[in-house]
């Protein structure tokens, strides 16, 4: 794209408006602006009208020009005052500033992205006020992030894949108005990998406690979303989960988060024990072959069962969902041994959030964590590097389960 103006113009528009700092500038691109605005609308009207002011011998129309309407716009310069033109009928559409219209800049997409990295409506009114001159209360800052709920109903509606070779699945907790009271809210998350490899999130659900019912609702709606099937979720024991899996997804398989289940382990192990705890504890995790971590197990739970039986029954109560990652090879293994993955993505949302201490209401909390998934979620164009090891692997484990999606 060329220069809009060459040397001699801009150094007419300088002498013209006495430019001498920055913000004279701005002043002046703002009357330019008006200009530009003006002169496209006037033209607008003439190819709507199809003659020229004035030219009445090349008129074949019985619609005329009507004078201006004063009408006031918001624009990232701040507030213009322009002449919209008429016509005597009524039925000039102008395009460059529709009827109706009062914003011709990208403010509200701008309020949006804003409201997105966490600042709160307070925060944007004062931002616009101080950078754009432009007078936005907190109330419509809010009306505007309102424009979201629609969107994030349909994007949580939306139809998902029909399989998901791994999924993920971890809470987060916020501070959330209730009749008067900040009550503790869960955020479930639930990401999964495609078959071809990409990274997406399923879905986020505010609310309930856990529970069996809870989940199941959860899963019903994931598979009436399309969804057939789900090779291996990976959970941190989350409660009744493993119940409404088996229920919906019968022949998924269930791996607990290993690294949740250390940090459950060591919770009451004093300080002094807990060098030489966690040494012996890591013999099982890292064992070659189920058979040589319950060998560990064995060892592990005879040494410390007496001063930590808590632990141990923690280990030995969850073996089976524990153990499942003990089948495959070091590949799979690293992907779900540990829920770290959908825990990276749980931080970046809390980043973005902890700048509000509550939410006045669900859907203030939900726009935040919608904008925080799609965010991150273009980060996610790539399938992962060692996706086509990984998948031959699966076919192999999973057979047809696999290749009917391929």
């Amino acid at each position: 794209m060329g220069n809009l103006l060459d040397k001699k113009q801009l150094k007419e528009i300088i002498k013209e408006y006495n430019l001498k700092e920055g913000k004279d500038v701005v002043g002046a691109v703002k009357d330019l602006m008006k200009d530009i605005l003006q002169e496209m609308l006037d033209e607008e009207l003439e190819i709507d009208l199809g003659y020229s002011k004035y030219d009445y011998k090349n008129k074949k129309t019985d619609n005329s020009r009507n004078g201006h309407s004063k009408k006031k716009v918001r624009s990232t310069l701040g507030e213009v005052e322009i002449e919209v033109p008429r016509d005597r009928k009524g039925e000039f559409e102008p395009i460059a500033v529709k009827k109706h219209e009062k914003d011709i800049s990208n403010i509200q997409d701008l309020i949006i992205s804003m409201y997105g990295k966490g600042m709160t409506t307070r925060d944007i009114s004062e931002h616009l006020a101080d950078i754009y001159g432009l007078s936005v209360s907190s109330d419509t800052v809010t009306r505007i992030t309102d424009k979201l709920i629609p969107l994030i109903k349909d994007w949580q509606n939306r139809p998902l894949e029909e399989l998901y070779v791994i999924l993920y699945l971890d809470a987060m907790f916020f501070n959330v108005k209730q009749d008067g009271m900040i009550i503790k809210k869960s955020a479930y998350v639930i990401m999964g990998y495609t078959v071809e490899g990409f990274k997406e999130i399923l879905g986020i659900w505010i609310g309930e406690n856990e529970s069996a019912k809870f989940w199941l609702n959860i899963l019903n709606e994931v598979k009436n979303r399309g969804v057939k099937d789900i090779l291996i979720a990976c959970i941190d024991g989350l409660s009744g989960f493993e119940n409404a899996l088996k229920t919906v997804f019968p022949n998924t398989e269930v791996q607990r988060c290993i690294v949740h289940q250390i940090r459950n382990s060591t919770k009451f192990v004093t300080y002094t024990d807990r060098k030489e705890f966690c040494r012996d504890m890591k013999d099982i995790y890292k064992a070659s072959t189920e058979e040589a971590a319950l060998m560990a197990l064995e060892g592990f739970s005879k040494k410390w069962e007496k001063k930590y039986p808590y632990a141990i029954r923690s280990w030995e109560n969850n073996w089976d969902s524990l153990a499942t990652f003990f089948k495959y090879p070091a590949a799979i293994r690293r992907l779900i041994y540990t829920t770290n993955p959908i825990e990276s993505f749980n931080n970046a949302v809390k980043k973005v959030a902890k700048t509000k201490r509550s939410f006045p209401t669900d859907e203030a909390l939900l726009k935040i964590l919608y904008l925080s998934s799609t965010d991150l979620s273009k980060k996610w164009c790539q399938k992962m590097r060692t996706w086509s090891s990984i998948i031959n692997q699966l076919i192999i484990y999973f057979g047809e389960r696999v290749t009917n999606y391929i």
